[in-house]
């Protein structure tokens, strides 16, 4: 069963965060200067380095509490929660928690025209689109249930995908900023919602177990079978997705009017 005082303390895992966050406090602080492209003049980004921080307690606490354990060997809902954290909240503290003058001297070390296209918009979405569905492929995602391994590799490639989904709208960047207008935003996001239709109704509609991890799992939740438990994490996955989609083209709705009111204004 559940042991709730199971949490997940493997050297990379503990090792990467706690070096992304020393990373991110000797940039942002004692080589400040010699980082920002304006030098000194620069202060702590005290707003950014709460998010970014933020972001990696979120990570941890989505693979590395009894939540992991939860997801990986018994409901399948509760691995599509983990999945939303990696998809959602975590990109985006952890792309607002990064100032301009510390992003842009390492892109301009990569070439504009890769640039341009790994950050397109077209190319963002078509990414985490493909790598979303793919990896829910029966095949791949119980193969990420059996080995660890390739486990870790799928939720890297989720917040990885995820980075570039919200790229568009939350860059921090001056060398790679924003590419899309606000109106082009609206369309943005509903073409992810159109581009994970497949995968959303392939969960939710199928007739049958699509992961045997889950068919055969203990049942911690009494009358909560397979099925359900299936029917919910496909019903959550599109919902949410939804939700965060249409907040999404809110924003960038309200800022347009914004933008077309202050011209109007001046």
């Amino acid at each position: 069963m559940i042991d709730w005082s199971h949490w997940h303390n493997e050297p990379y895992l503990i090792g990467g965060l706690v070096f992304l966050g020393w990373l991110y406090a000797i940039l942002t602080g004692p080589l400040r200067a010699a980082v920002a492209a304006r030098g000194a003049a620069e202060a702590y980004p005290r707003a950014h380095a709460f998010k970014f921080y933020a972001a990696l307690l979120l990570f941890y606490l989505a693979v590395g509490s009894p939540l992991d354990q939860i997801g990986e060997r018994f409901l399948f809902s509760a691995h599509m929660v983990q999945h939303q954290l990696l998809m959602y909240p975590v990109p985006i503290l952890f792309l607002l928690g990064l100032p301009a003058w510390l992003v842009d001297p390492a892109l301009a070390r990569i070439p504009r025209p890769l640039v341009r296209f790994v950050f397109n918009p077209i190319v963002c979405g078509l990414t985490y689109t493909l790598i979303i569905s793919v990896w829910h492929a029966p095949l791949l995602y119980n193969w990420a249930l059996r080995d660890k391994v390739v486990h870790v590799i799928e939720h890297l490639m989720f917040f990885a995908s995820a980075l570039l989904y919200w790229w568009p709208q939350l860059s921090p960047s001056r060398v790679a900023a924003r590419a899309i207008p606000y109106p082009a935003q609206l369309l943005y996001q509903l073409g992810i919602i159109i581009g994970m239709m497949p995968v959303y109704a392939y969960i939710t509609f199928s007739k049958e177990i699509l992961y045997p991890t889950y068919e055969y799992a203990p049942r911690i939740i009494a009358n909560f079978d397979p099925a359900q438990d299936q029917l919910l994490a496909g019903t959550s996955m599109q919902l949410m997705s939804v939700f965060v989609a249409v907040t999404a083209g809110g924003v960038a709705f309200y800022k347009w009017y914004q933008a077309q009111e202050g011209r109007r204004l001046s």
